[in-house]
């Protein structure tokens, strides 16, 4: 049986059998070892690290006494779940990320990565609650994940992909107007100033690159 431990872009978490491309944590532990059962609370830490797979052949119990591990379809997902690259094993993406957040927020001294988690944690939920963020459509960069009614849409070039555990479902027309918005400011300023963030290969995009 599927543990609990994929992410949504909301930030839930659900169990499903689909593997995901990335990896990640939350600051520590937040599930029960024993039942491996979720609290009401989902996170340990204002850490939201996203990782790699695999990192210096490390093996892991999967939600035994260590933090809670937790999966990803992509780094999109991440990105709009509140998470941000982790520096130990994606420190040239992590690099990336904040010099783009920089450029994007005006920033003149590189924060911190404590710093940067702080910022994600005011943007990325209320309480326990998801914050979303209400944003014009037309200035939304690639990567951005936005709501439409019971769906999530990824946004890339002209159109908005249709997310699902296992990747990305039915391309829709880019949407207009006021919309949800599911990423954070800061992750959405990283985008828009150079980030690349990984998509999962089902988003191959046939009007952008």
């Amino acid at each position: 049986m599927s543990l609990p431990n994929r992410i949504a872009p909301d930030g839930s978490l659900f169990a499903d059998p689909a593997r995901g491309l990335l990896f990640g944590n939350r600051g520590g532990r937040f599930h029960d070892p024993e039942a491996r059962t979720l609290p009401q609370r989902t996170y340990a830490s204002r850490q939201w690290l996203c990782c790699v797979l695999a990192f210096k052949g490390r093996r892991r119990q999967v939600w035994g006494q260590g933090y809670t591990e937790l999966f990803f379809c992509d780094e999109v997902t991440a990105l709009a779940a509140g998470h941000r690259p982790c520096m130990e094993c994606r420190r040239a993406d992590a690099l990336a990320y904040r010099a783009a957040l920089m450029l994007g927020t005006g920033l003149l001294v590189p924060p911190s990565f404590p710093e940067i988690d702080r910022i994600l944690d005011t943007e990325r939920r209320l309480g326990r609650r998801k914050r979303v963020h209400e944003m014009p459509a037309n200035i939304l960069p690639d990567g951005a994940m936005i709501i439409d009614g019971a769906r999530w849409l990824a946004i890339r070039g002209g159109s908005a992909l249709v997310w699902n555990p296992a990747g990305y479902g039915a391309r829709r027309p880019r949407p207009t107007g006021i919309v949800p918005v599911l990423t954070p400011p800061a992750s959405l300023a990283a985008l828009a100033h150079g980030f690349r963030p990984l998509w999962h290969p089902s988003a191959q995009p046939s009007d952008t690159g």
